[in-house]
């Protein structure tokens, strides 16, 4: 390669990975089934060892299963430059998810090797484990534990639904290492980038293959239980009912109009419902519903915070039922390291890929990681903004202009 030429990620090889990965834990709709801490993913960790320890890397292994991948840089007290994401995947899941910004992280480790190239601060790829939550809680559990918001020995004592917990599963598969959670050989990272899908689909309806990502909407989730009176449906007039599914209706449809108000970073969710005693012919006397709520600002979040208790409370009083509020989940919302921000803005312009700044609605490991170490994000787009679905899908060349983005983001802070 001559000294002005942009080095490229090897596109074939990159997406052979994938679907080599994608083979483990495969289902029959093409997706992958490959939860956390189950045999698949200790097969899928095992497959990516395997390959970093190929590549030359040094893997370790830290308290919780986090697995880190490291290429030395030139200068030994320089502190590492890394990137990555996970592996599990969401009982229906996708080849795609997670798993390409492991292995857009790996492929840069495999190009420099190709190429001959050597940066002045070591690199690493690392593997979160259990981002997605899936059988066990909390999500984004590994990149929370490194990141100090959670201690390991709290993650290590999560049970899953049939008594499991994470401390005896990551000793049945082979992952309860030695390293203690959050310490980094050199210091803690001088920088970390995760290449990801987008999940939605803003990138493809504008036809753009980058997505610079600036930032990542907080969240505030709440368990709403509204009570009221089984009746029977017959004899109880209208006006005397005190129907809790009726007051829970016009509160789901206050949690969409709140969030419509907070254009346009605004989210507002109700995905679970239960309804008591679920009778065709009793009127409802409990309706208990989740309530997700994001925003950029907290601020904004502030604002819906304070719009749901008090719709809530009026709807409560006009429908003659009584209501109980509880908020069960808060995450902060996220801004990215403007110097990271920076430097994949400009590995898009060299590369001379149309990019748009876009803010990340989902929660990634990137937003824990983001709180001990300067973080940026890059999003390539998907098939109909389709994820955490076994049709997730995306263009090989997207994957592999993410990837190159990835390359040179890093080689400009690795020097």
């Amino acid at each position: 390669m001559t000294p002005t030429a942009t080095p490229r990620i090897d596109a074939d090889r990159l997406w052979k990975s994938l679907m080599d990965l994608a083979q483990i834990g495969a289902t029959p709709k093409g997706g992958v089934r490959r939860i956390a801490l189950t045999d698949e993913d200790r097969q899928g960790r095992d497959q990516v060892a395997r390959w970093c320890r190929e590549a030359g890397l040094d893997v370790r292994v830290d308290e919780v299963g986090n697995l880190f991948a490291r290429r030395p840089g030139l200068d030994p007290s320089a502190r590492a430059v890394a990137t990555g994401s996970h592996i599990d995947t969401q009982p229906s899941g996708g080849k795609f998810d997670g798993n390409f910004g492991v292995l857009a992280g790996l492929e840069v480790m495999r190009t420099l090797n190709d190429l001959g190239l050597q940066t002045r601060a070591p690199l690493e790829v690392v593997v979160w484990t259990n981002e997605e939550g899936t059988r066990f809680t909390p999500v984004m559990m590994g990149s929370g534990a490194f990141a100090g918001v959670f201690t390991p020995d709290f993650i290590r004592a999560q049970k899953d639904i049939a008594g499991a917990s994470v401390g005896d599963e990551l000793a049945r598969i082979g992952y309860r290492g030695a390293h203690p959670c959050g310490a980094v050989p050199g210091g803690m990272f001088a920088a970390y980038f995760e290449a990801h899908i987008e999940q939605g689909p803003v990138l493809e309806a504008q036809s753009l293959p980058i997505g610079i990502v600036t930032g990542a909407l907080g969240q505030q989730w709440y368990d709403v239980t509204v009570t009221g009176m089984d009746a029977h449906a017959g004899p109880t007039p209208m006006a005397l009912r005190h129907d809790a599914l009726l007051a829970a209706a016009r509160m789901i449809e206050a949690v969409n109009r709140i969030a419509l108000s907070e254009a346009p970073h605004g989210r507002g969710t109700v995905g679970y419902l239960q309804v008591l005693p679920n009778s065709r012919n009793v009127i409802p006397g409990q309706v208990q519903f989740s309530v997700d709520f994001r925003n950029l600002s907290q601020d904004g979040l502030d604002r819906m915070d304070a719009a749901l208790r008090a719709a809530l409370a009026q709807i409560a009083g006009a429908t003659q039922v009584q209501v109980d509020v509880v908020q069960v989940v808060k995450y902060e919302p996220c801004l990215f390291d403007a110097h990271c921000v920076a430097s994949v803005r400009h590995a898009a312009e060299r590369l001379q890929l149309p990019h748009m700044d876009v803010v990340s609605g989902a929660g990634h490991d990137a937003v824990y990681v983001n709180g001990v170490a300067p973080t940026g994000m890059i999003f390539v787009p998907c098939k109909d903004g389709i994820s955490h679905n076994e049709i997730e899908d995306a263009l090989p060349e997207h994957i592999a202009a993410g990837a190159n983005v990835l390359l040179l983001a890093m080689l400009e802070r690795a020097q």
